[in-house]
């Protein structure tokens, strides 16, 4: 990742496709509700958490560590969530440390919609992360960067599922779906090849989201689907990057999408006033909340949104600014997570996406969502 300025046409292209965007419905979550919400618990142990532990390993692109990090999310999604579909999209590419070697570069998607849509009819909140690590130094492991993120994402589906299911239930027995706004979806998209390979440019960096942006620029849906391309489905680009270390200071750099960042902010609040949060930062992980819109500027972090940005899709990129003191480094491991702060965002994140998808409407009365608390 770099800090480049771009020009004010980015902005406004994101301007543009949040106007066209269908209205979604947003109802917050009650108290009750959020005192449901499971943090995950043991599963983010670094030697034996299920979902944590597997993936804190090297995960260059084309090497066994890859292999071994596909297989534990294609796993976990096929035993635990299976009413997800699972997608590959593979391209290669050359990079300046590895010559006229083609490396395979693979993305994974993961997919829950109304069971009655077509394909194209589904608008899609879409929560990302990636998953390769950097080549060097050798051995780097990239907890921040994006071990955790993937992590979190993996909590998330397996904590909303059981309530993406009663509500298709609901609907469908009421015959309430087959529009724009009521046939919202989620996928998580696990990206491969952010990272440099020599050091950080256009073209050494973000090689599985180039690809796929591009790709589904170039995928047309028939003239009876609702959107033109899977692009198009995205009602948010959720980019979570560096998460995992203590005192998280999560900017907003968009002004189209503030209003998400802002109901992000809303929930933390909430939470920690309800002390469902563990960690005790030194100030909120979302501390621009009441940033005015005279302030919002056109420097960025560049990272695997740009791809898509510069498409059209309204983006959200949840990464800690200033990087984590270990960004980069051995010690981004484990061993030098913050745990309680980890927790948190499994618990944050998994908010978001039921207050996303209006799961009020399904809101359980005592039992508590599935998960680890």
């Amino acid at each position: 990742m770099s800090i480049k300025c771009i020009s004010q046409l980015l902005q406004l292209f994101a301007l543009l496709s949040c106007l066209a965007l269908p209205a979604l419905a947003y109802t917050e979550l009650s108290d009750h509700f959020l005192k449901l919400i499971p943090s995950g618990g043991d599963d983010f142990d670094i030697e034996k958490g299920k979902l944590l532990a597997p993936i804190l390993i090297p995960r260059v692109p084309g090497t066994p560590g890859q292999v071994a990090a596909q297989e534990h999310f294609v796993n976990f999604f096929r035993k635990e969530l299976p009413a997800w579909s699972i997608e590959w999209f593979n391209s290669t590419g050359k990079t300046p440390a590895t010559g006229d070697r083609e490396i395979p570069f693979q993305n994974l998607l993961f997919k829950r919609e109304p069971p009655w849509v077509k394909e194209g009819q589904s608008n899609l909140l879409t929560l990302v992360a990636h998953y390769d690590s950097k080549i060097a130094p050798e051995g780097f492991v990239g907890a921040t960067d994006s071990a955790v993120p993937c992590a979190v994402l993996m909590h998330v589906a397996r904590s909303i599922d059981r309530f993406v299911t009663q509500m298709h239930d609901e609907m469908d027995t009421l015959g309430e779906g087959g529009t724009l706004a009521m046939d919202m979806g989620v996928q998580i998209l696990l990206l491969d090849g952010e990272e440099a390979f020599v050091k950080w440019t256009a073209t050494d960096s973000t090689y599985g989201s180039r690809a796929l942006a591009e790709r589904w620029e170039n995928t047309y849906y028939g003239v009876d689907s609702y959107y033109r391309n899977p692009l198009d489905q995205i009602s948010l680009f959720v980019l979570l990057d560096l998460l995992g270390a203590p005192d998280p200071h999560i900017p907003s750099p968009f002004l189209t999408t503030h209003w998400a960042y802002r109901k992000l902010a809303n929930l933390e609040q909430r939470m920690r006033k309800l002390s469902l949060l563990e960690s005790k930062p030194t100030n909120p992980f979302f501390p621009d909340s009441d940033k005015e819109a005279s302030r919002f500027g056109i420097n960025m972090v560049e990272d695997d949104h740009v791809p898509f940005m510069f498409r059209g899709v309204p983006i959200l990129h949840l990464i800690a600014s200033p990087f984590p003191i270990v960004w980069h480094t051995m010690e981004d491991d484990g061993e030098h997570l913050d745990m309680p702060t980890v927790r948190d965002w499994a618990r944050l994140m998994t908010a978001f996406t039921l207050e996303w998808l209006d799961m009020m409407e399904v809101e359980p009365k005592d039992d508590a969502p599935n998960g680890s608390n």
